[in-house]
C-alpha cells in the first residue's frame, strides 16, 4: 500500500528574506548605538568660567606657570622648576599659615608635566587644597 503515489516531495528550503530583514535591523541598531571616538586628532581648550572673581584670601599662594616653563611662586620666579625646590618655596610662602590654599594660575600652552610638578611639590609640602584658575571667555 503506496499512500503517497502521485505526490511530489516537497523540497525544504531555506527562506533567507526574513533572516537578510534581522541582520539589517541589528546592523542599524549597531550602527546608531556605536560612538565613533577620534583619539589621535583629541583636542584639549583649557576651562573658562563665568563666575565672578573672589578676593584674594590671606591664605592663598599664587603659583604661575609659563609656557616655557618657568615656576613663580606669588610672582617670585624659582631658579628651577623642580618640584623639592617648588615644595620649599611653597613653605617659604606659607609661613606660618595652616593649610594654605595652592591656585595654580598655568599658561594654555604650558606642559602638563610642569602642572604635575606643582602638584606634587603641593603634596610633598603638606597642603592638599589645590586650585586651578581659569579665565572668562572673551
Amino acid at each position: 500500500m503506496n499512500f503517497r503515489r502521485g505526490r511530489a516531495s516537497d523540497i525544504p528550503e531555506i527562506n533567507l528574506i526574513p533572516l537578510i530583514d534581522v541582520l539589517l535591523v541589528i546592523i542599524i541598531f549597531l550602527m546608531l548605538t556605536t560612538t565613533y571616538a577620534k583619539f589621535s586628532g583629541l583636542e584639549i581648550n583649557l576651562p573658562t568660567a563665568d563666575a565672578s572673581k573672589q578676593t584674594e584670601t590671606p591664605n592663598e599662594i599664587s603659583v604661575g606657570l609659563t609656557a616655557a616653563g618657568q615656576v613663580l611662586v606669588n610672582k617670585v620666579p624659582l631658579s628651577t622648576a623642580s618640584v623639592q625646590t617648588i615644595s620649599e618655596a611653597l613653605r617659604r610662602a606659607a609661613g606660618d599659615t595652616k593649610e594654605p590654599l595652592i591656585v595654580i594660575n598655568a599658561d594654555a600652552k604650558a606642559n602638563y608635566q610642569s602642572v604635575v610638578d606643582i602638584m606634587q611639590a603641593a603634596q610633598t609640602a603638606g597642603y592638599p587644597r589645590i586650585s586651578f584658575a581659569t579665565q572668562s571667555p572673551p
